[in-house]
């Protein structure tokens, strides 16, 4: 039996234009192009347009002085901090939630969104509170020689504090998805737990992890308020770029903060570039090691 390719009343052979499920694609993907155009492409060209105002060899002069390479340095070092401890915590909390069953557990998972919906200001505040010398964790560690606020630490804790949602709900729901006949097969066949989780679970689940860090990455760059008020802001010590942006502006400096500015933007799309060839690399590993 062959399939119908004509409908009644058209020429003979002319093929059947499929419908659409969903109508009103035209509509909404205008209204998508639309949305993206004015929030997101428009104020990105205008920075760069008003970095290309300068110059090179101003921008240069800018993004290469003392102080700018040291906010740089300092971000940039606390952000991969952040980011190493949200790779290993974000990822043993989505293996937790998904793997066991405890009492408290939707409790534990609703906490988790708790930085998306925290002000980041709120979460500075309340983070300098508990690592100040006087605080409840502040009081242990400063005596003990750890001090936190004030340091580089206290801005990476920040920095983790608001991305690790970002590696816990990019690995959790393929972890779900995950077939459990993988892994019993791999028990029949007498692999130990070790060997099943670095040879059939982390490799299926590497592609979600490397976007989740890659995301929390570029979440800890662009962090402003809940470092403001843990790093104290102290020039070569902890200063952060985006701290220096925001004090260029207040300086009415508008050429040095697009410039900042311009390298951070520069940093996040020199990131999306690697997450993608990452996850372009893991998904070809994932199949050729079927």
């Amino acid at each position: 039996m062959t399939a119908i390719d004509a409908s009644p009343g058209a020429p003979h052979g002319a093929p059947i234009r499929a419908k659409r499920v969903l109508p009103g694609f035209t509509l909404s993907l205008g209204t998508t192009l639309l949305y993206l155009t004015l929030i997101v492409l428009i104020p990105v060209i205008a920075l760069i347009l008003k970095g290309a105002e300068m110059g090179p060899e101003r921008f240069w002069r800018i993004v290469t002085s003392a102080r700018a390479v040291a906010a740089f340095q300092i971000t940039l070092t606390a952000a991969v901090i952040a980011t190493i401890f949200n790779a290993l915590y974000g990822l043993l909390m989505a293996w937790v939630l998904v793997r066991y069953e405890f009492p408290g557990k939707r409790i534990l998972d609703a906490l988790m969104d708790v930085p998306f919906a925290l002000p980041t200001a709120v979460a500075g505040l309340s983070l300098t509170a508990l690592f100040s010398a006087n605080g409840w964790f502040g009081a242990i560690l400063h005596p003990a020689g750890i001090p936190v606020v004030y340091t580089i630490w206290g801005i990476a804790l920040a920095m983790a504090f608001t991305s690790v949602p970002f590696v816990v709900r990019t690995v959790q729901p393929v972890l779900e998805d995950m077939d459990p006949a993988l892994e019993q097969a791999a028990v029949t066949l007498g692999a130990r737990p070790w060997t099943i989780f670095t040879r059939v679970v982390f490799p299926a689940i590497l592609p979600a992890w490397l976007a989740g860090c890659t995301t929390a990455f570029a979440r800890s760059l662009g962090e402003f308020g809940a470092i403001v008020f843990i790093a104290g802001n102290l020039p070569f010590r902890t200063e952060i770029a985006a701290l220096l942006a925001f004090i260029r502006l207040e300086e009415f400096d508008y050429n040095g903060a697009a410039a900042i500015a311009l390298v951070l933007l520069a940093f996040a799309l020199v990131l999306l570039l690697v997450s993608n060839l990452l996850q372009f690399w893991a998904s070809r590993y994932r199949e050729a090691s079927r």
